[in-house]
């Protein structure tokens, strides 16, 4: 090995004492939330009533660069973080490229994800408006797992409704949950009028996030002194996860090495959007330039065949109108392995970025993705979610792109989580049942034609 260390930490007291937020440096900010009813920007007030106060006013805000993260948060972090960037020595040589490959480690958490960067804060600001408790959605179940540990820390009730295909894939992530105190649902269910209106509609349906998101809202709108709290999406998550890329940033500059290729796996945008923060402000304030890659699931492709249009953050079309690149509210995916990247659509802020051609999208197969996930596991020794998975793929072919063409550049991915409540998936790899299913376009023009 040469000079540069295995895995890079930064000093606990030089963890990031505040969020990055992005949307400040953006000259076409992302287009406001609307009123499902009124076709209006969504008032603070109307927000409020679904959201915690202090994530409303996160969510709304496009112009404050940074928010302090508030001690009891930042106490909460010192337990996992700094998270390391890791040099991936054993896989560029595997490989045989001449490529650097560095990739920040998220899953050395209970939760085995990036998701418990926002949950605690999330969490935080609920108890500290009083509540009772909040409910939620998950697809593979790491936000889900992450918000009932942020839960049980803070002393709060914790609903989760979870889609149904993972609920039954995951039952190990599911009795996590229920260890720390969540109730958890299978969605669509029947203990919600817009549960029981989907399963009506599409009788046997394995569920999607939208369809879990309306669940969700519902069940908090209906009961006094619950609010409803995201693990992707809004501006205000990827506000929170803005602490993967700052640390990296800063653990980058101790390195004295600057990234060529960025790359993170793109499901809602909570991962990627926080991955890139601070890189894509320097890009955008032109001190320097990155080639930004976002990388999906070929069976649910909200980048690379969506539309850029208004459309309902849920199936149940109860949530106000976000302007993102969408396959339509109606669209229900394959029941693929990689639950958190099933959602219909994708951050307005990613969507406005991606829209401005700041970065890049490309979609992968499923099979690729699990090949690339056991080759990794292999040569690096850790077993990678297969949401994390889609960004491996991406950097092993942008690697022997470099082999190809014998030049030497340094590529850096986010590795999101562990994939060690994932075994089913990797059962039906190995056993070679695993399939990829690819919406065609006829599929895809159904829920399009029905955008709002």
């Amino acid at each position: 090995m040469s000079d540069v260390p295995y895995k890079t930490y930064l000093p606990e007291n030089d963890i990031p004492t505040s969020w990055y937020n992005l949307r400040a440096d953006m000259k076409n900010k992302p287009a406001p939330l609307l009123n499902p009813a009124t076709r209006q920007p969504c008032t603070a007030d109307e927000l409020g009533h679904v959201f915690c106060e202090e994530l409303v006013q996160q969510e709304l805000d496009n112009d404050t660069k940074f928010f302090p993260i508030p001690k009891e948060i930042s106490d909460f972090y010192k337990m996992y973080r700094p998270s390391p960037l890791v040099r991936a020595y054993f896989l560029e040589k595997a490989l045989g490229t001449p490529a650097h490959i560095y990739y920040k480690f998220e899953g050395n958490n209970t939760s085995g994800s990036h998701k418990l960067n926002s949950s605690i804060a999330q969490a935080y600001y609920a108890k500290k408006q009083g509540l009772k408790g909040v409910t939620t959605e998950t697809g593979a179940g790491q936000w889900g797992t992450a918000l009932s540990m942020a839960c049980a820390f803070f002393g709060l009730d914790c609903k989760v409704f979870m889609v149904k295909c993972s609920y039954e894939q995951k039952p190990f992530r599911r009795e996590v949950m229920r260890t720390y105190g969540a109730d958890v649902t299978p969605s669509p269910s029947d203990t919600t009028d817009v549960g029981r209106r989907i399963l009506a509609e599409h009788p046997g349906t394995t569920g999607s996030l939208g369809c879990a998101i309306s669940e969700a809202v519902e069940y908090a709108v209906k009961h006094e002194g619950y609010r409803y709290v995201l693990g992707s999406v809004l501006n205000q998550v990827l506000l929170h996860q803005s602490i993967i890329g700052l640390e990296a940033h800063r653990a980058f500059e101790r390195l004295g090495v600057k990234p060529d290729v960025i790359i993170g796996c793109a499901g809602g945008g909570s991962n990627l959007g926080g991955l890139i923060a601070p890189f894509m402000g320097e890009k955008l304030r032109g001190e320097k330039d990155y080639r930004i890659v976002a990388v999906e699931p070929a069976s649910c492709p909200s980048f690379t065949r969506g539309v850029f249009a208004y459309d309902f953050c849920d199936t149940g079309r109860i949530c106000p109108l976000a302007k993102m690149y969408t396959l339509g509210a109606d669209f229900i995916p394959s029941a693929n392995h990689a639950g958190g990247l099933r959602f219909h659509g994708m951050s307005t802020i990613l969507s406005q970025l991606y829209h401005d051609k700041m970065m890049e999208a490309v979609s992968v197969e499923q099979t690729a993705v699990f090949e690339a996930a056991e080759f990794f596991a292999r040569t690096e020794g850790t077993l990678p979610a297969p949401e994390s998975s889609h960004a491996i793929r991406a950097a092993i072919d942008e690697a022997l792109r470099c082999k190809r063409e014998g030049i030497e550049e340094n590529i850096f991915f986010g590795l999101t989580g562990t994939g060690y409540f994932d075994l089913v998936a990797y059962q039906k790899y190995n056993d070679r049942t695993m399939t990829d299913q690819i919406p065609t376009d006829d599929e895809l023009a159904v829920p399009r034609a029905k955008l709002p």
